[in-house]
């Protein structure tokens, strides 16, 4: 997932516009252009509401009906908490950011202080944060673990509680890169211990060939439904180990260290180690971090190459080099995209454009496919076979990757001269780079599915405020509320392809009827779209 729209390690380097390519939602656009003065009006009542009335000691989860008594981050969460995961209280520190920066007005940093600081202090004792934080204390988070979270029966990292920080979903990143930018803003003394706290751990935390693990301290002691804790593996899945690369490149910048760098390219170069030998030249999703050989995670993820991380990862590939000008990451490049064409699959199969199974068997190359039976987390299980029928709906069977577009990148950039493509790294050039005026260009893919195309007509935006101070949203996704354990007897039907099982099943699923309510990503989104307008009509008032 990739929740802010962030170009990739070039995140503190190259300013990123606050305006985005117009979405579907403008289709039928207004012809009369909010003033000045009604663009600051809706930005501060929008945001006033967020920090006074939906706020969690200045934190924030995902969504909540109108009137606040039920709320959701992925899954259900309590008035206690705080969502870390995006698209959650790191983005909406940064979007208050890029809100001061756009008005000049005091109460947007202040927001975004009140952010950071509720993010630290839901910090993990041993560093780096969990998916949520529970202000309530442990007990409080022991509760939602037995009740909520180990009845979710899709969402196996939620069903026990680790006791330590995740690097999955961008959250621990998310959270490291919203307080570095805020520190890099005013040098302000309270947050450079965070910043200097967040890179120890980050650099603790990654294994000596380069990438890290999805958690972390280690805790090798749990069995994850039969098989060792998958957690230590090194993780490509959600762009764990380039997200971490990110970050450091970022506070490398911010903090002057010149000792990040060999981190850096250590979290660059395990790409290479990685990549399969001929005649799989691909990636799959997570390794043993001792022989770096492929390894399967959660029970819907078997041992395997996996087609999305192949292209995730030629992507980075291709970003390396332009970091670097280092020809080693383009070398395999041509060998990785011919596997990815040979195992793609025939007509008949492609499911919505996605011509990749997800994936891939080692040694075959025969497409895998990821099956579940039973009705809850209780009596039910997932299988791995080779039919393509009765496909999971909540991990997708098949994948869409651009093979032309990384093919056509590849091709310019091995057409450039090296010592050119060095000259002009922002690495290299000898320049200062501040960090980005603007971070929220629009939410990308997340795990929210109550966030939507942004809208980019700015009078349809302000006139959608209500009186309340909100965006009335609809809240698309839902979950059974706790209701006792699971039977282990199944329930009559077939749970096959739905992405929730039985009544006691607390995964969150789409509502056939879905509410109104209040969507963090909507707001994220609709201030987005404010502030590029107020930039494109001059910005802060002089």
């Amino acid at each position: 997932m990739n929740p802010i729209h962030w170009p990739i390690l070039l995140t503190a380097l190259v300013a990123v516009p606050a305006a985005a390519a117009p979405s579907p939602a403008n289709a039928q656009a207004s012809t009369t252009a909010p003033t000045r003065e009604q663009l600051l009006d809706t930005m501060k009542r929008a945001t006033r509401f967020m920090v006074e009335s939906a706020s969690t000691r200045g934190g924030y989860v995902w969504s909540y009906l109108p009137d606040l008594s039920r709320r959701w981050g992925e899954l259900e969460a309590t008035p206690s908490m705080i969502w870390i995961q995006p698209p959650g209280t790191a983005d909406m520190g940064q979007v208050f950011l890029d809100a001061f920066h756009a008005t000049g007005d005091e109460y947007y940093y202040a927001a975004a202080a009140r952010a950071a600081d509720a993010l630290i202090a839901g910090e993990r004792p041993t560093g780096g944060w969990n998916y949520f934080a529970d202000f309530a204390g442990p007990g409080a988070t022991r509760a939602w673990y037995d009740t909520v979270g180990r009845n979710a029966w899709r969402m196996e990292e939620f069903q026990h509680d680790w006791g330590n920080a995740t690097f999955d979903d961008n959250g621990t990143a998310g959270a490291m890169k919203f307080i570095l930018r805020l520190y890099a803003e005013r040098l302000d003394p309270r947050y450079k211990a965070a910043v200097e706290r967040h890179v120890a751990f980050v650099l603790e935390s990654q294994y000596s060939a380069g990438g890290w693990p999805q958690r972390f301290p280690l805790q090798h002691e749990f069995v994850h439904h039969g098989r060792p804790d998958y957690t230590s593996f090194v993780t490509f899945n959600d762009d764990v180990t380039a997200e971490n690369v990110d970050y450091l490149i970022q506070a490398q910048r911010v903090l002057g260290d010149g000792r990040l760098g060999a981190a850096v390219k250590r979290g660059m170069d395990v790409y290479l180690l990685t990549q399969g030998g001929d005649p799989q030249p691909g990636w799959a999703l997570q390794y043993t971090p001792d022989d770096l050989q492929p390894a399967g995670a959660r029970s819907y993820e078997p041992r395997a190459l996996a087609t999305h991380a192949t292209g995730s990862a030629i992507g980075k590939l291709l970003d390396f080099y332009e970091l670097t000008g280092d020809t080693r990451y383009l070398a395999r490049v041509p060998a990785a995209l011919a596997w990815l064409r040979s195992v793609k699959l025939p007509a008949g199969q492609v499911r919505n454009g996605r011509e990749y199974p997800t994936f891939v068997e080692l040694g075959t190359n025969r497409a895998l496919y990821v099956h579940r039976r039973g009705s809850n987390v209780v009596n039910g299980e997932y299988y791995v076979d080779y039919s393509p029928g009765k496909p999971l709906e909540h991990y997708s069977p098949t994948r869409a990757v651009d093979a032309n577009a990384l093919q056509g990148r590849y091709e310019r950039l091995k057409a450039m001269d090296p010592a050119a493509v060095r000259a002009r790294s922002p690495l290299f050039d000898g320049r200062p780079h501040p960090m980005p005026r603007y971070a929220v260009a629009e939410l990308g893919s997340t795990s929210d599915r109550n966030v939507g195309p942004a809208d980019r007509d700015t009078a349809r935006v302000v006139a959608g405020l209500n009186a309340q101070g909100w965006w009335p949203s609809q809240l698309k996704v839902t979950s059974h509320p706790y209701g006792g354990p699971g039977s282990p007897t199944p329930t009559p039907g077939d749970f096959a392809s739905t992405r929730v099982g039985d009544v006691t099943d607390t995964s969150p699923f789409i509502d056939p009827r879905p509410v109104t309510g209040i969507s963090t990503g909507l707001y994220i989104e609709n201030m987005a779209t404010l502030i590029a307008a107020l930039d494109a009509a001059g910005g802060v008032a002089q």
